[in-house]
């Protein structure tokens, strides 16, 4: 393992802002920290550049214990939210910043800085200053004097927080590319879940200072391990027993989260499945560019579905059928994925 985290922990003032996280991260791997605003993700990647001391905790790299190691003892890259660029300097001279502090040969640096303004795209803008500069070519000579040291550790603050959303988009793409063609292990904080799961290799889930599950995209969406991530994840519908719910009268009286791509709804004559379907009215609909996005009320809960574009357009006011395929069942301390048992084969049939 690249990266190894055992029980870190940060107190401020009495409270702790990060508690017992433990983590093994492998080498050239790109993660997201994901999470709310205030949840800890900027603490732990702090710590892990030695910009804030641990409470308690063991840090180590390649094996090395470096917890007390000095920021630039240990081979890492920052970027920062907001850039952090040197205004009298030319992109040039920003980008030579970090070469120029290890006392690189002059012509070894100026090698280096020429490579990387043509790797992030900035070729022939070595001269001018960050003031002539957009938000995103501001962004990419940040990541360049970041990695310009060789980094083995790129550690990146909410990187695309202050770029407008089509060049954030647009970075997303090249950081991706960027990271897999240089193999540099990257971690980097986001409150985004489109922005974590388009660009990690693997996602950490962080509340409250805590590590609520580590794993790819899809797994985290598709196996949350805590009532948290079943919520934070993806769109969600929420329902207070669903043993009241057709098909779920077994699984007891819990609370439980229900992805809109769960549902499946019908119009009259659509399905032969009557007996799974739970009654309800369509109250809203809208378009999503690849589907349509509808709320239907049946009985005490207003739920969220999709419809494809394909089939016959809802109205407000038109009566379905909503036929829950699965729901996440959980408790305070875990929770599981349920099939509705109301379901007979074959699947529903059209008509």
């Amino acid at each position: 393992m690249h990266i190894h985290v055992k029980d870190l922990t940060k107190r401020f003032g009495g409270e702790d802002a990060v508690t017992g996280v433990t983590f093994a991260i492998e080498e050239g791997k790109l993660i997201g920290l994901l999470g709310p605003s205030g949840g800890g993700k900027t603490t732990i990647l702090r710590m892990l550049a030695g910009l804030e001391q641990p409470t308690s905790g063991e840090i180590y790299f390649h094996g090395q214990r470096v917890e007390n190691l000095l920021p630039q003892k240990r081979g890492i890259g920052f970027v920062f939210q907001n850039y952090a660029l040197f205004r009298h300097m030319t992109v040039a001279n920003n980008i030579a910043f970090g070469l120029d502090v290890q006392k690189r040969p002059r012509k070894e640096t100026k090698e280096r800085v020429h490579e990387l303004l043509a790797l992030t795209g900035l070729s022939g803008l070595g001269e001018r200053y960050p003031h002539q500069l957009s938000g995103g070519q501001k962004q990419r000579v940040a990541f360049a004097r970041a990695i310009a040291p060789e980094p083995q550790l790129l550690l990146l603050d909410e990187p695309f927080a202050a770029i407008d959303a089509k060049v954030r988009k647009e970075l997303r793409t090249w950081l991706r590319e960027l990271i897999n063609r240089l193999g540099i292990t990257t971690i980097f904080v986001t409150h985004d879940q489109e922005e974590a799961v388009e660009v990690a290799d693997e996602i950490m889930v962080i509340h409250k200072g805590r590590l609520e599950q580590k794993g790819t995209p899809w797994d985290i969406y598709k196996e949350p391990q805590t009532p948290f991530v079943a919520a934070f994840i993806g769109e969600s519908n929420l329902v207070e027993d669903c043993s009241r719910l057709k098909g779920f009268e077994r699984a007891g009286g819990a609370k439980a989260m229900i992805r809109p791509e769960f549902i499946e709804l019908f119009k009259f004559g659509e399905t032969s499945l009557l007996s799974a379907l739970e009654q309800g009215v369509v109250r809203s609909v809208f378009f999503r560019g690849t589907n349509w996005e509808v709320e239907v009320e049946t009985g005490a809960h207003r739920l969220l579905a999709y419809r494809s574009l394909e089939k016959e357009t809802l109205q407000a006011g038109d009566e379905v059928g909503l036929l829950i395929h699965r729901l996440y069942r959980f408790d305070d301390r875990s929770g599981s994925m349920v099939e509705n048992t109301g379901k007979t084969d074959p699947m529903p049939i059209f008509i």
